[in-house]
């Protein structure tokens, strides 16, 4: 996965800044991108799991 991410980051830039898309610097997936994170839906769910991102707490009420 980090290889794809490599790919796409070295893609040249859009020719208009409009054209540019968030992706998630661990897998490249442009879907579900979290910005504060930088980090995809899915990436963030497991990386504040296992306690990699402090100060995520998993809910609970």
């Amino acid at each position: 996965m980090a290889r794809l991410a490599k790919i796409v980051a070295s893609k040249r830039k859009p020719k208009f800044e409009v054209r540019r898309k968030n992706r998630c610097e661990l897998c490249g997936r442009a879907r579900g991108y979290i910005g504060k994170f930088k980090l995809c839906r899915i990436c963030f769910r497991t990386n504040a799991l296992k306690g990699f991102i402090p100060g995520v707490l998993k809910a609970s009420w």
